[in-house]
């Protein structure tokens, strides 16, 4: 169905968030700065953030264990924070060559077939918590630096076109960095690295040096400014909404009491609505109800409204 960007609900939205950086900068400090977070510590590395920033955590060991964990009851949490992405797609890597031989070389490593099935299962994964469980979702990579046209590069620690497929499967990317003596986050694309910006979160944005009264709750805060952004842009179609408003409510009840005798009069009066969004095709749509209700048809002979005829058949013995 072809909707209109009027159309779109003002909702608390969820967030899928990659972030990237240098072993020891803080990634998982950051990640645990969203909204009630559940760490998913497949690296188990829990032990190396500060404890005055550790979360809830789980520690699985396999891809199924992962699955498993993630039926229990999750309502005390907003936000799913993986750490690392790399050490969740070799988990995935396992399970798919357990599920299907085929999708192993004979060595062992993955085929072109496992590197499919990886990438179908990561983006079901990724839809999973964004739309079944509904959660915000975070996800850290390690960068490493790569030489390309003798300059040199930051990108996420994943294997081939793999990273494609991450990528893809969020909305907002920054790098972790220090600039002089301050962390800051990159979320628009440079000539060091690739980042992805939305919601109007985009630039390089300081990350706040904790202490005793710093509270870790940047990404929280970062989602509450991109759910603001989003409402705020939805304001420029109220007045559009309000007007659609204004036609159903006007033309509804005209439909709704719609006769045999004033049929093509509604229907005249319908020519001549200036429509509103969806308007046109949802009083279209009552008036032919109607006239199922009325038990009346378009005759294109007489080019007007007639009852229908019932059919009458004689039976012949």
């Amino acid at each position: 169905m072809i909707k209109k960007p009027a159309e779109m609900i003002n909702v608390e939205n969820k967030f899928r968030v990659l972030i990237a950086g240098y072993p020891g900068i803080g990634k998982t400090t950051l990640g645990l700065s969203a909204p009630k977070p559940l760490l998913i510590d497949v690296d188990f590395g829990i032990n190396r953030t500060m404890a005055s920033v550790r979360k809830d955590y789980i520690q699985p060991e396999t891809y199924d264990e992962l699955l498993n964990d993630l039926k229990s009851d999750l309502s005390d949490y907003e936000t799913i924070v993986i750490d690392t992405g790399g050490k969740l797609l070799e988990l995935m890597k396992n399970y798919v060559i357990k599920n299907d031989i085929k999708n192993a070389k004979k060595d062992g490593t993955l085929s072109l077939q496992g590197y499919g099935a990886v990438a179908r299962e990561f983006t079901r994964f990724m839809n999973y918590i964004y739309f079944e469980l509904r959660k915000h979702c975070v996800i850290i990579f390690h960068a490493i630096e790569e030489k390309q046209d003798e300059e040199t590069k930051l990108r996420i620690l994943v294997e081939g076109s793999t990273k494609n497929t991450v990528w893809q499967n969020v909305e907002l990317g920054g790098f972790i960095e220090m600039r002089g003596d301050k962390k800051t986050i990159g979320f628009n694309n440079c000539e060091r690295y690739f980042a992805k910006s939305s919601f109007g979160i985009k630039g390089s944005i300081v990350i706040p040096e904790l202490d005793g009264n710093v509270p870790n709750d940047f990404l929280t805060k970062l989602f509450e400014q991109a759910n603001k952004n989003i409402q705020e842009e939805s304001k420029a179609f109220e007045a559009e909404r309000n007007e659609y408003r204004e036609v159903m409510d006007k033309y509804i009840p005209i439909i709704e009491e719609m006769a045999i005798e004033n049929v093509q009069e509604v229907s005249d009066l319908m020519q001549t609505i200036e429509h509103k969004l969806t308007s046109k095709k949802e009083l279209t749509a009552r008036f032919k109800e109607k006239l199922k209700d009325l038990n009346m048809q378009w005759n294109k002979e007489t080019k007007q409204y007639e009852v229908k005829q019932e059919v009458q058949t004689n039976e012949q013995n």
